[in-house]
């Protein structure tokens, strides 16, 4: 009762929440004026390219032959009336994949794309899952009672072929073209979106839908996902840069070499868990992307706030107690005792089980409110969370009784 009092509160204070401008390109081709939909504007635009009045831009080409005609105008409609042959797409990797559709077979090789088109109503098409899957009943119910698809490092490609799949969806770079497309048939499509960071995740999760043929599902998952990312970016952006909280965002090492930290610093989803959340992640100044820094350099960074994403915990967990065990570990680190995130009892750790993928708005608020406990006093966490797994994963999982996603626990 208390959980749904709170998510019937955190509702009703962002229903007034206008919905985030879509800010990026559909790059799916028939998106003739590269917004973000393919709709009655690009039969316009279409119109006009063929007829010479407009420049041919580079997703003109619609069914992807090489020609900007009647063809196109077709194709276009028949994408906008949800009956298309096929769809021809730039993925993560700025491939152009080609895709039968809607998809009736589809191989997810990771959690986070299976929780993508599980969101998008797919569910029915898969016939496969990588091991991440298998390892979360509770999560999946369904789904991990399917075959094995392998891992996203090493996928079973004998498993795979006998699938059939229509298309395999995968990360950028996991697995290799050498173990992947390269020992698949042609005609299995393969798709690679990280579903990870704020500048690409709504791209690639309506491109999914679009393969799926379900757009009124990314639709609702758009509203979602706009109401309380909008809420946490109308907020910070109110909060001057000189007064923002400095951050040092770490992840869980077990190399036990005390001296060291492994930092992330930019380009990935978990720093833009920092960033949208208006933090200051103090390692970017430091290092590219992610590494080692000196345990030393942090104490002299002295960081108001130090994150920690460890990858145990999550949805299968029953207990705190890794996601504990490392709070205790950066606390107790050599001369942290010194840092003001330590003595302010300012360290937190959140489980890479939810924090990214299409529960990224989950971790966003998460991380938004360990930064600025008294501007995000209205958001719940976790009723967002129980939400998120009512109406788009459609699971009977009670966040008070299972998995442990962050720790010290949110109050």
């Amino acid at each position: 009762m208390k959980t749904i009092s709170k998510l019937m509160l955190s509702s009703l204070l962002l229903l007034a929440v206008p919905s985030l401008a879509a800010g990026y390109t559909l790059h799916i081709f028939g998106n003739a004026n590269m917004d973000d939909v393919i709709d009655e504007e690009d039969i316009a635009a279409l119109e006009a390219m063929i007829g010479g009045s407009e420049m041919e831009t580079e997703l003109s080409d619609a069914n992807y032959d090489g020609n900007i005609d009647e063809d196109d105008l077709t194709r276009v409609e028949e994408i906008i009336q949800g009956d298309p042959t096929d769809i021809s797409l730039i993925d993560s990797t700025d491939k152009v994949v080609t895709v039968n559709v809607p998809v009736q077979r589809i191989v997810p090789l990771h959690m986070r794309h299976a929780t993508a088109v599980l969101v998008l109503g797919g569910e029915d098409a898969i016939v496969g899952v990588g091991s991440t899957v298998l390892e979360r009943p509770l999560l999946f119910p369904e789904l991990s009672k399917l075959p094995s698809a392998g891992s996203h490092k090493e996928p079973d490609v004998e498993a795979i072929v006998e699938l059939e799949p229509d298309l395999v969806v995968t990360f950028t770079n996991f697995p290799t073209q050498d173990q992947l497309e390269d020992k698949l048939p042609s005609e299995v499509a393969i798709v690679r979106f990280d579903l990870s960071t704020v500048d690409t995740l709504k791209e690639e999760m309506m491109k999914l839908g679009y393969l799926i043929g379900n757009r009124e599902s990314v639709n609702d998952y758009d509203e979602w996902y706009d109401r309380y990312m909008g809420t946490v970016q109308e907020r910070i952006s109110e909060i001057p840069e000189e007064d923002r909280v400095r951050v040092f965002m770490e992840r869980e090492d077990t190399t036990g070499e005390a001296s060291v930290r492994w930092a992330y610093a930019s380009d990935t989803g978990y720093t833009d868990l920092c960033d949208v959340a208006g933090g200051v992640n103090i390692a970017k100044e430091k290092i590219d992307y992610n590494g080692d820094v000196e345990a030393e350099w942090v104490m002299e960074e002295n960081p108001d706030v130090i994150i920690g994403l460890s990858y145990s915990g999550g949805y299968q967990a029953e207990d705190d107690a890794p996601l504990m065990a490392y709070r205790d570990g950066i606390m107790s680190a050599p001369g942290f005792d010194l840092v003001d995130a330590v003595k302010n009892e300012r360290v937190y750790v959140i489980s890479g089980d939810f924090a990214l993928g299409p529960q990224m708005t989950i971790g966003t608020v998460v991380v938004a409110k360990w930064l600025y406990p008294e501007l995000f006093r209205d958001l719940d966490p976790e009723a967002i969370h129980q939400e998120f797994l009512r109406d788009f994963m459609h699971i009977d999982y009670d966040l008070a009784e299972h998995g442990s996603f962050v720790y010290p626990p949110m109050g």
